[in-house]
């Protein structure tokens, strides 16, 4: 289902977002061994994971997590983001790769770091360990580029989490669609291939949505969101009230 023009409803209103140095709300802890940022009310049952993008711990991302943990007052959450990097992110000047030589440092983290294979095994470990020690009873996912595929992989049969969005998502796949078991909302933006997401979305068997952001930049909620642009912090504002009212649905 398609909902290219949908505007976001219900229960959230979103706070100021900072378009400088943003000051994160949240601590930082320990999951599977991982510098992780937790945020959000203690007491709420509904975790959020967050798989950030290639460049790792940005204030836009950072400033994203308190906004999804805070802003849905009806239903509030214990937002998580891990380090799955480890402190050795990609560097953001090397995108977009405009040269040979950022191609081939990307090219070499995303076969190196970024390998799918080394992040999927641990999000359920990960998963496990926050559920028991912080008492969440049911986990939605979230990511960004890379970390969109991180998400995709990870809503599979047996997957631990009840709900997905991943926003302007790297790597995307119509094989990868086939298997989704949960609902699942994408935000493309101008950057993303229309026919690589029409074709994924043909193969979702699962309540979906699309929104599109055609004006807005690979990355733009996250470490390459320019927030000092009114028209990219109204639309990062957007996209993380659709992610809660989708997430507010479905949880």
């Amino acid at each position: 289902m398609s909902t290219e023009g949908t505007q976001s409803h219900a229960c959230c209103n979103t706070p100021a977002v900072t378009g400088g140095d943003y000051k994160e709300k949240g601590e930082w802890i320990q999951a599977d061994g991982l510098k992780t940022y937790a945020t959000g009310s203690k007491d709420a049952k509904t975790g959020i994971l967050i798989v950030y993008d290639i460049f790792g711990f940005f204030p836009q991302t950072l400033q994203g997590a308190d906004i999804l943990a805070y802003t849905d007052k009806e239903q509030q959450y214990q937002v998580f983001m891990p380090d799955f990097f480890e402190g050795k992110p990609a560097d953001i000047s090397w995108y977009p790769p405009d040269n040979k030589e950022k191609e081939k440092k990307l090219g070499e983290f995303f076969q190196a770091k970024a390998a799918p294979p080394k992040t999927l095994p641990r999000i359920p470990k990960i998963v496990d360990e926050l559920s028991k020690s912080k008492g969440i009873e049911k986990w939605a996912i979230i990511g960004f580029c890379w970390g969109g595929k991180i998400v995709n992989l990870s809503s599979q049969e047996n997957t631990k989490f009840k709900a997905a969005a991943a926003c302007h998502p790297a790597m995307i796949a119509k094989d990868d669609a086939l298997g989704i078991t949960i609902p699942y909302i994408m935000l493309p933006s101008g950057d993303e291939s229309k026919d690589d997401v029409e074709a994924w979305q043909k193969g979702v068997k699962v309540p979906n949505v699309v929104e599109w952001f055609p004006d807005q930049v690979h990355g733009w909620m996250a470490a390459r969101g320019d927030l000092s642009q009114d028209k990219v912090k109204k639309e990062y504002e957007r996209g993380y009230k659709l992610v809660l009212d989708f997430f507010h649905k479905h949880l």
